[in-house]
């Protein structure tokens, strides 16, 4: 294992510092609006950040196509680490929202490099343990960021200095790197209207998903502060979130290989819904009843997206798997710019509690919207179930994370990338109104 991703072990490492970096940057500025403002503004915070990641997966390949990966990514770099200092330098908050929105665009820029240089490093039997290795890290770095405010909770402009380390650092791996530049990018192709016929299932359970994730990023920080816990409980609860989101993977993976994954998204949001409910209704909670809750809620909400991705693949040739990533992470993120917004309008009318009022909404419109019977299997692939593959929380996710996916094939995905037209649809076959969706 170790002789596996050795080789890949300075990606990993910038990886890490920028997802340290993202992930102390979210609750910093979320604390610190937290004293002054209300959770419209917190949560219009975080959607910015996610409509720059959206923007960014149409300028990251442009841009890298123009001037190469090192120079796109070291001007990326640059641009993020300018942005995260700017927030020290006014405190208006519109500009926020446009620093925010730079960095998220900046960072996507930076994850479709590595993505890119992953995939072709990896040989094609290596690369469910690369994948894993930059899943680790991405988490790592989330949960390291968070634990920061533990070790300085004082909310002074000390921590954006260090989120501007974070940046600047994590380009020096990749500027010394000695490995020659992967090949030229071309933009994934989107279909998005076959997919909305194929998968809806899928699509759905990835919106909601990106409703409750973008939600979570951008709000549990208010949420903890508002329930009064001190700056380092709010970095310890957070991390405490994040690393069940780490945690289920593995285990969800073998569960998925072995059940319906149909059934395991419809349980699961059920689950979601009852395990919120006592935050929901509580108006205050113990830091100990808060920390068991919150983990087993993130348990289940970091299980929902993974699970739609593989129900998806299961239904998808392989040919089309490359733009089945790219409309599924273009949907996540309408769904997490979106979240932040509708959560925090709540919050601002309801008061806090009204976040995890907001999952249990979320995760009942999946059990009501999500029914067994009505998947018929039409589609679905010869050799599914497919191997389920953790996923990273996609905070970490570009158009190119569907290259390092093992059950992809890397012909299919080279020649998808070289040829982004849209495969012919006559074999489509839209589903009958009168049996629901067929994904």
């Amino acid at each position: 294992m170790s002789r596996i991703l050795k080789p890949f072990s300075s990606l990993y490492f910038a990886t890490l510092l920028m997802l340290l970096g993202s992930g102390l940057l979210g609750t910093y500025l979320a604390l610190r609006l937290a004293q002054t403002v209300d959770g419209l503004w917190v949560g219009a915070l975080m959607a910015a950040n996610y409509i720059g990641l959206v923007l960014g997966g149409k300028v990251g390949h442009r841009l890298i196509a123009r001037v190469g990966h090192i120079r796109a990514y070291v001007a990326c770099a640059g641009v993020v680490t300018a942005a995260v200092l700017g927030h020290g330098l006014s405190d208006w908050l519109p500009s926020w929202l446009v620093l925010r929105m730079v960095v998220g665009l900046g960072m996507m820029c930076q994850y479709m490099v590595i993505e890119s240089w992953l995939n072709e490093q990896a040989e094609t039997q290596q690369r469910g343990q690369v994948f894993a290795g930059y899943m680790g890290a991405s988490y790592l770095g989330l949960i390291l960021g968070q634990l920061v405010l533990v070790v300085h909770p004082t909310l002074g402009l000390e921590l954006l200095m260090l989120v501007a380390l974070c940046f600047a650092l994590c380009l020096v791996p990749v500027a010394l790197t000695r490995r020659l530049h992967p090949a030229p990018l071309h933009p994934a192709p989107l279909d998005l209207r076959f997919f909305v016929a194929r998968i809806p299932l899928s699509l759905t359970t990835i919106a909601v998903s990106g409703l409750l994730i973008g939600s979570f990023y951008g709000l549990a920080p208010l949420y903890a502060t508002r329930m009064g816990l001190p700056t380092e409980q709010v970095g310890l609860f957070m991390g405490c979130c994040i690393l069940a989101g780490l945690l289920v993977q593995w285990p969800l993976g073998w569960l998925s290989d072995r059940s319906d994954r149909v059934w395991l998204i419809r349980i699961c949001a059920g689950l979601l819904a009852l395990a919120a409910l006592p935050l929901a209704l509580m108006p205050q909670v113990a830091l100990p009843l808060l920390m068991g809750i919150g983990f087993v809620v993130s348990l289940l909400m970091f299980s929902l997206y993974p699970l739609a991705v593989a129900f998806a693949n299961d239904h998808v040739e392989g040919e089309r798997r490359v733009s089945l990533t790219a409309t599924l992470l273009v949907t996540f993120g309408v769904g997490a710019s979106l979240g932040p917004l509708l959560g925090g309008l709540l919050m601002r009318f309801f008061g806090a509690n009204m976040l995890y009022a907001f999952v249990c909404a979320c995760a009942l419109i999946l059990v009501w919207r999500v029914r067994p019977a009505s998947v018929t299997h039409l589609h679905q692939v010869e050799d599914a179930p497919l191997h389920h593959i953790p996923m990273p929380d996609n905070m970490t996710g570009s158009p190119l994370i569907a290259a390092l996916d093992p059950r992809v094939d890397e012909q299919v995905v080279q020649e998808q990338m070289l040829d982004p037209v849209a495969p012919d649809h006559t074999t489509v076959h839209e589903p009958d109104a009168e049996q629901g969706p067929r994904p």
